[in-house]
């Protein structure tokens, strides 16, 4: 719809005339000396020096690296954060890797109690924020109290940015790993497309589920399947995963969030909610590539009336039947 990036400026204003989609944007906000600062630096501006680092009009820094440069980097960004830590960040170019995965593919269902529960039945438990999250909420109530630009003010806004931070820096070294080994260990990854801003409006789990970062890990897993070669796959949020049984295809109908295992009526198999969900999702995958496949030889063929799509006699009901394969609908690839 737009050739160019839009600001947060004429975000606002399109939002506000009504030719930008989605959610109403906010108005900017001016920037602040307490927030995040950066200053970028191109090739001119830098030079490294062993373990020192040259900025111009800054002088040489000797920073703690986390990691070697795989190559000459063409321009580094000086980032001061809001509890006023200073990081230095390298863009550099690299070749892409290609390594042989152990597993076809997984499926993986999110959660706020289990995080992350695998179609191979591995389940991945999230770091708990609580202890941090109390701290913050009670520092937050002290802010409140405390007289604009005031020092005690400043010093409580320092506490509660460090606290912020300890939660980011958890998460993201945990999603990180968590997203690392998947891709590694995986040729296809499935996951379901979660309606986050429809989902923290309970305002019951608003809080944890903003701390648990669906949406930074389904990043995270899609930068990291193009580095490594691997496929990476979304299907739909309207997919009945929890309602299926992942075994013989039977819908027993929506459940409610306390029900947390399943006995099947059809095939009396004992299901685990989340395993089963994550071992459907992995099927509806499987379900989108095998229809983009019928529906790629349905076009090199001219859609000739011989074919199966044409000699299909009965319909699609929106229940399985007992003793009935599973039927996960896949939109169309188009």
């Amino acid at each position: 719809m737009y050739d160019l990036p839009l600001t947060p400026r004429s975000s606002f204003f399109e939002s506000l005339k009504g030719n930008r989609k989605g959610i109403k944007v906010k108005p900017p906000r001016f920037k602040k000396k307490d927030n995040r600062q950066t200053a970028r630096f191109t090739k001119g501006g830098f030079s490294i020096k062993g373990e020192k680092i040259y900025l111009a009009k800054i002088g040489e820094l000797k920073p703690i690296w986390s990691r070697v440069l795989p190559s000459e980097p063409s321009s580094v960004t000086v980032i001061k954060d809001c509890a006023g830590r200073y990081f230095l960040s390298f863009v550099v170019e690299i070749e892409p890797i290609n390594t042989v995965a152990k597993n076809q593919s997984v499926g993986i269902d999110l959660g706020i109690k289990t995080f992350a529960a695998m179609s191979n039945g591995e389940k991945v438990q999230s770091p708990s924020y609580s202890t941090i999250d109390r701290k913050i909420r009670k520092l937050q109530r002290k802010l409140a109290r405390s007289s604009k630009g005031s020092k005690r003010r400043n010093v409580t806004r320092s506490k509660i940015a460090r606290l912020h931070n300890q939660i980011a820096d958890t998460r993201k070294d945990f999603l990180h790993k968590l997203s690392s080994r998947v891709i590694l260990e995986n040729q296809i990854i499935v996951l379901e497309d979660l309606n986050v801003s429809g989902m923290v409006k309970n305002r019951r789990l608003a809080r944890t589920i903003s701390l648990q970062g669906w949406r930074e890990f389904r990043t995270l897993c899609e930068a990291k399947s193009d580095k490594f070669g691997r496929s990476f796959q979304v299907i739909s949020r309207w997919e009945p995963t929890s309602q299926i049984c992942s075994d013989c295809g039977y819908r027993w109908g929506k459940l409610d969030l306390s029900v947390r295992s399943i006995l099947c009526v059809n095939c009396n198999t004992k299901q685990d909610r989340d395993e089963n969900a994550s071992r459907n999702i992995e099927k509806g995958a499987s379900a989108v590539l095998a229809l983009c496949v019928e529906e790629q030889l349905a076009v090199g063929m001219g859609h000739r009336h011989d074919s199966k799509w044409a000699q299909r006699d009965g319909k699609t009901t929106p229940v399985a039947q007992p003793n009935e394969a599973s039927r996960i609908t896949a939109p169309l690839c188009r």
